[in-house]
């Protein structure tokens, strides 16, 4: 879904998305730094990555990717996975931190999107929708197991020492191999499955809580 038309035909609408999304994508990284620190990795800490300062996380082709094609990505936070004491229960929740802000992102917009005041007005209700869909998204698409998004992380902290190894070893290719099943659209049917998963566990949340 790119946004980019919107600079043109509704520019205030696209200034509310950009900080917005911007900070959708600063937050998932943060949140990987944050989790780090508490297991004890101060990596991100030390680097000034703990802060949602823009200027500390803005990759230029990252952001001009989410207003084009609806998915993008900030700076990567640097993580010391020696520092994690080769923990599994660390990695994986490192790893799981980065998407699990963007799914609260979705549902704090959700929530907020069931007051009539709000979903009435297109001013709000708008820029909420967007929030939703693309932070549901980004946490849908870095669920995927392959290097480098998170999932290829969350597995690796599921997988014996050789696996682990063998998946790492795809890291330096991982980007093409991304790239390319996103060009082909082999990807679509994956992120499809990732984002029913996350819309079930939200809906599942908003009918224990409601």
């Amino acid at each position: 879904m790119g946004l980019i038309s919107l600079l043109f035909s509704n520019p205030g609408m696209f200034l509310v998305l950009a900080v917005l999304l911007l900070y959708s994508i600063i937050a998932h990284e943060v949140a990987h730094g944050w989790v780090a620190n508490l297991f004890g990795d101060d990596t991100a800490k030390h680097y000034g990555r703990l802060t949602l300062n823009p200027a500390s996380h803005i990759d230029p082709v990252g952001l001009l990717m989410l207003f084009i094609v609806g998915f993008g990505w900030a700076k990567p936070v640097p993580v010391n996975y020696y520092k994690l004491g080769n923990s599994r229960l660390a990695l994986m929740s490192v790893s799981l931190a980065g998407c699990a802000a963007n799914i609260l992102i979705a549902i704090i917009a959700l929530f907020l999107l069931q007051f009539t005041e709000v979903s009435a007005s297109p001013a709000f209700s708008t820029p909420l929708t967007i929030l939703v869909r693309i932070n549901i998204i980004l946490g849908a698409l870095n669920l995927i197991p392959i290097p480098p998004l998170d999932g290829s992380k969350i597995l690796m902290s599921l997988l014996p020492h050789d696996a682990q190894q063998n998946l790492a070893r795809l890291e330096p290719y991982g980007f093409f191999i991304l790239a390319i099943l996103l060009f082909t659209g082999l990807l679509n049917p994956a992120i499809r499955f990732m984002q029913n998963v996350i819309y079930g566990f939200i809906s599942l949340l908003f009918s224990l809580f409601t």
